[in-house]
């Protein structure tokens, strides 16, 4: 069945506190979907951002990012009152995220509303602490011990509680019993409003694709809790870590620095880890896109402590092992493979052996580094079609950036036009390919160029901060996207 949706970051949503919330604005932006003959709302992953801010780099794979709990919401709870979070400067632009000062006001108000719900914990809460008590204990002890360290790596803590010895966390459960109930209240309150949040765009037709990023930060509670799950040496260091080859994009490839899954530990036990992981997602999103597919056919392994990434070596996946354990517990959920990068045929033929739609970027398809494979006339019915991603330039940014025998290739191809603009005319081609469901980025049908780009691979320090202004995702707009959507077989059904 044909369709279209957008992909658009719920910290990019408009805010008065600084990012974008599970609130208000969030609703408003399902009813435009609603309106504007969408079916698919694709968000970024939702976990805790941690160093350079990147939902790819969490602390957790399970846990929801504090930063998304709408503050009106828990006022209209009656946990929070208007004068204790109404009156902070979030020093950022309509336009453009400030972390640093959400890191430092967020927090508090939290705390503030999480003491009131400990006072008297409905019995909802405790039941949502014993539903997640295979994720949520642990990740409230590693923050509680996170902040007790003054924010520094496990890797850097006392040895006891680095290699989580039985006497040393049973005491730390004790001594920060009251930041502990402080971490596992926040989750609740996160869930509570996302849960409330997915029902609502369900409700109106509109579902949502999750992000599952392939790999897990070093810094997490997930490499802390179980140490035996990835490639680390006897001092729990990684022997290499993730990235990616250089290529025609970049001389020196790219250093991700990830610590690599033992897989052949995984495979023992049936891959339970990833069972377990893609079971939580399928929970809270209607389709998965999991992030660097490739990874699993082949992967791309860098020794630890390299500056770069050109000495790294290819290793092999799991391959479709991990995908046939995945289907016997968990049946056929519905994923999308981000198959994008270095692709050889064991990739390839690993994808059509799982069946999993794999992806398509226009962008990709006049690049004269790459090829003509990504040029809508040869997207197969099996397909999900973008023209670009988080980690592409909107359409008006690539107008400025891009080769100009590369433009003028899509713009013969495309019969693209400055009066109609480049950005209809690219989500045109898209709408029109046989692929199954087309994504565009909401920078692009706001027209916006090279300062709303959300992300710039092997970068750090102006990404990830992008939001949209109050009222740009009006009726006018949704009648436009309405119209295509009908001209393109792409209305829901």
């Amino acid at each position: 069945m044909r369709a279209s949706g957008i992909l658009m970051p719920i910290s990019a949503l408009p805010s008065p506190y600084g990012i974008g919330t599970m609130g208000q604005q969030a609703r408003q932006f399902v009813d435009f979907l609603h309106k504007a003959g969408q079916s698919y709302w694709q968000i970024l992953p939702i976990c805790p951002t941690s160093y350079g801010d990147s939902p790819y780099q969490s602390f957790s794979t399970y846990a929801g990012n504090p930063y998304f709990i709408d503050l009106d919401e828990l006022a209209a709870q009656g946990l929070l009152r208007p004068k204790e979070y109404k009156h902070i400067d979030w020093q950022c632009s309509p336009e453009c995220i400030n972390y640093g000062v959400l890191y430092q006001e967020r927090y508090a108000v939290l705390h503030l509303a999480c003491e009131r719900l400990l006072a008297a914990p409905p019995a909802e809460y405790r039941d949502f602490v014993k539903q997640n008590r295979f994720w949520l204990p642990d990740y409230a002890l590693f923050m509680a011990l996170k902040d007790a360290h003054g924010g520094a790596c496990w890797q850097q803590w006392a040895e006891p509680l680095r290699r989580r010895e039985a006497d040393a966390v049973k005491a730390a459960r004790k001594r920060y019993a009251k930041e502990i109930a402080f971490w596992q209240a926040v989750q609740y309150l996160f869930f509570r409003q996302w849960q409330a949040l997915k029902d609502y765009a369900n409700a109106r037709n509109i579902q949502i694709i999750g992000d599952l990023p392939i790999y897990i930060a070093l810094d997490s509670v997930d490499v802390w809790s179980d140490p035996h799950q990835f490639q680390l040496d006897e001092h729990l260091n990684p022997t290499e870590v993730a990235g990616c080859p250089p290529d025609g994009f970049s001389a020196t490839g790219q250093l991700w620095g990830n610590p690599l899954y033992d897989w052949d530990a995984m495979a023992k036990d049936g891959f339970a880890w990833w069972v377990r992981r893609i079971k939580h997602m399928c929970s809270i999103y209607d389709v998965v896109r999991i992030d660097h597919f490739r990874g699993f056919a082949g992967y791309y392994a860098i020794p630890y402590g390299s500056e770069t990434a050109a000495c790294g070596r290819w290793r092999t996946g799991p391959g479709y092992a991990l995908f046939a354990a995945i289907k016997k517990k968990l049946g056929a959920p519905r994923i999308i493979a981000e198959d994008l990068g270095f692709l050889t045929e064991d990739v390839n033929a690993l994808l059509r052996k799982c069946g999993y739609p794999g992806m398509k970027v226009l962008e990709f398809g006049f690049d004269s580094r790459d090829g003509g494979e990504y040029r809508p006339h040869s997207y197969p019915v099996n397909s999900i079609a973008y023209v670009g991603t988080h980690d592409n330039e909107p359409v008006n940014g690539w107008v400025e950036t891009a080769a100009p025998e590369d433009i003028a290739r899509a713009v013969q191809y495309l019969n693209l036009t400055k009066q109609e603009g480049y950005h209809w005319g690219m989500m045109r081609g898209i709408w029109a390919s046989a692929s199954e469901l087309a994504i565009v980025q909401a920078q692009d049908i706001l027209g916006l160029g090279h300062e709303a780009r959300m992300n710039t691979p092997s970068t750090v320090g102006s990404n990830w901060c992008w939001r949209a202004k109050r009222g740009v995702f009006n009726d006018r707009l949704a009648a436009r996207l309405y119209q295509a959507a009908e001209l393109y077989d792409r209305l829901p059904r």
